[in-house]
C-alpha cells in the first residue's frame, strides 16, 4: 500500500544578487502576468461568467482566441498559469461571497425557516445560484431539481431571488492587482543546472540564470518572487512529504491556546510558556515604531531598518512556536488533538494598548503550523465549538466564574486552573456532541 503524502512549501534563494538586466526580464514577464490576471477579473469575474469557471476549460480557450498571448508576446507556459491563478482567486471571491451572505441570512430575522432552506440550498448549489443570478430558469439534474421543487413550492421565490440578487450586488466585489512582485511558472519553463536554475524569459530560447544556495532540484510548478529593490529573488517550491505514521501516538489531548502560554493540555501540562514574553516584546515594539514613523512622517522618514527588525523579530517568535510544538507532539504523543475553532479578530474594546498586544497574537501561525504538523506526523486533529468554553465546569457543566487565573464552580464548588479546565472542556466536547468539522477533514490537503 503506496504511503501517504500531505503538501510542504519550502523555499530556495539566490547565492549571488540578480544583476539589473535579468531581473528587468523578470520584472517583464510579472507585469505581463499581472495584465493577464487582470483581463480574467473583468470578463470573468462577474455573474454571466460563473457557468464557466468550473471546470475552466471554457476560460481557456476562449482566451487562446482573444490573442491576447500574441499581443502581448508571452510565452504559453506563463499565460495559462496567469488564467488559472486568476480562476482560483475568482473562485475564491464567490466563495467569500457567499460566506457573508449566508452569515447575514442566518441572522435575518424577517425571514421564515423555510425561507432560509431555500436561500440556503441557492448558495450550496452552483447551477441554482447561477441561473438565479441570471434570471434563468433554474434547471437541476433530476435528484436535485425534486429537492429544489420541493423547497421552492414553500416559499415565495421571486422575493427571496431578488433578496439573493441585492445581497450579491451589495458585497460581491471584482478582483484587480497591482501586484508585480511574481509569477507561477511551469516544469517546461525552468531547468536546474550549475548549482542554480534557468528561467525562461519573453525572448526566444533565452533564458536567465540565477545561482542558487542549495543544489536540490524539484520538478513541479513553482512559484518566483522578486525583490527588485534587494536584487533578490525567493522560489516556493510544493513537495510531497511522506506521512510519518507513529506507532506509539494513542493519545486523546484537549489543548487550550493563550496569549502568554501557548498551549495547555487537559493533564495540566504547559507549552510556550515564553510566548507572552516574545509576543509582548513584538506588540510593544511596533506600537513604539509606529508612533514614532507618524511623528516623523513629514520628514519622509526610512522604513527599512524597520522592516527587516520587524522581520528579525517575527522569525524569532515563530522559530519558538515551532520548537514548542515539535515538543508538544514529542511529549504528548496524541492521535487526535482537540482545539477551540478560534473566532476572528474583533473591533473596538477599552484599552488601546490591551488590543494591539492581542492584535499581534500569532493565533493564525500557530493553527496554520499544528494543521501542518499534524498532517505529517498522522495526527488527527478536531476542532470544536468555543461558546462559554471557558466559563463551564468541565466537573458538572454549569456556568462558574474566573479569579485571578482560576476556574470556580459556584455550584459543584470544583477549582481549577483557568486553562485547564478549558482544556478539559474542549476534550470533552470534542469526544461528544460539540465537533464543528467531520472527521478527516483536515486532511484534504494529502494525496
Amino acid at each position: 500500500m503506496p504511503s501517504e503524502k500531505v503538501c510542504k512549501t519550502i523555499h530556495q534563494y539566490n547565492r549571488e544578487p540578480v544583476s539589473a538586466a535579468d531581473m528587468q526580464k523578470l520584472l517583464e514577464i510579472a507585469r505581463d502576468y499581472k495584465k493577464v490576471k487582470n483581463y480574467v477579473y473583468t470578463r470573468f469575474g462577474g455573474i454571466a461568467s460563473l457557468s464557466k469557471l468550473y471546470p475552466g476549460y471554457t476560460v481557456q480557450n476562449e482566451m487562446t482566441s482573444s490573442g491576447l498571448r500574441e499581443t502581448f508576446g508571452m510565452p504559453s507556459v506563463y499565460f495559462y498559469l496567469a488564467i488559472f491563478d486568476a480562476l482560483g482567486d475568482i473562485k475564491c471571491q464567490w466563495t467569500r461571497t457567499k460566506t457573508k451572505i449566508l452569515k447575514l441570512l442566518n441572522q435575518k430575522e424577517g425571514f421564515s425557516e423555510d425561507d432560509k432552506h431555500y436561500l440556503r440550498f441557492l448558495l450550496k448549489v452552483n447551477n441554482a445560484f447561477e441561473a438565479v443570478l441570471n434570471q434563468k430558469t433554474v434547471k437541476l439534474p433530476k435528484t436535485l431539481q425534486k429537492q429544489y421543487e420541493n423547497v421552492s413550492a414553500q416559499v415565495n421565490t421571486d422575493r427571496l431571488n431578488r433578496y439573493l440578487c441585492r445581497q450579491v450586488r451589495k458585497y460581491h466585489m471584482k478582483l484587480h492587482t497591482e501586484s508585480t512582485d511574481g509569477f507561477a511558472i511551469a516544469e517546461r519553463a525552468y531547468r536546474y543546472a550549475d548549482h542554480g536554475i534557468y528561467i525562461s524569459i519573453k525572448e526566444k530560447r533565452k533564458r536567465v540564470f540565477v545561482p542558487l544556495t542549495d543544489n536540490n532540484q524539484y520538478k513541479s510548478q513553482l512559484y518566483v518572487k522578486l525583490f527588485p529593490e534587494k536584487h533578490n529573488i525567493e522560489i516556493k517550491v510544493p513537495i510531497k512529504v511522506t506521512v510519518h505514521d507513529h506507532r506509539d501516538y494513542q493519545n486523546h489531548v484537549g489543548v487550550a491556546l493563550g496569549v502568554y502560554t501557548m498551549l495547555t493540555t487537559d493533564a495540566g501540562k504547559h507549552y510556550g510558556e515564553e510566548l507572552g514574553r516574545y509576543q509582548i516584546e513584538y506588540a510593544d515594539w511596533i506600537r513604539e515604531q509606529t508612533a514614532r514613523y507618524n511623528r516623523n512622517r513629514n520628514e519622509n522618514p526610512g522604513r527599512k531598518k524597520y522592516y527587516a527588525k520587524k522581520r528579525r523579530l517575527e522569525e524569532k517568535l515563530h522559530s519558538y512556536i515551532n520548537q514548542e510544538l515539535n515538543c508538544f507532539l514529542r511529549e504528548e504523543k496524541p492521535q487526535v488533538i482537540y482545539i477551540v475553532k478560534l473566532p476572528k479578530p474583533c473591533a473596538g474594546g477599552v484599552n488601546k494598548k490591551i488590543n494591539h498586544s492581542v492584535a499581534q497574537w500569532q493565533r493564525g501561525y500557530i493553527r496554520k503550523r499544528i494543521l501542518q504538523k499534524c498532517q505529517e506526523q498522522a495526527v488527527e486533529l478536531v476542532e470544536v465549538f468555543g461558546k462559554d468554553i471557558s466559563n463551564e465546569c468541565s466537573e458538572c457543566g454549569h456556568i462558574g466564574k474566573k479569579e485571578r487565573g482560576k476556574f470556580v464552580c459556584l455550584k459543584c464548588g470544583y477549582q481549577e486552573e483557568e486553562k485547564v479546565n478549558t482544556a478539559r472542556n474542549v476534550k470533552k466536547r470534542g469526544q461528544g456532541d460539540g465537533v464543528l468539522n467531520p472527521k478527516g477533514y483536515f486532511q484534504q490537503c494529502r494525496f
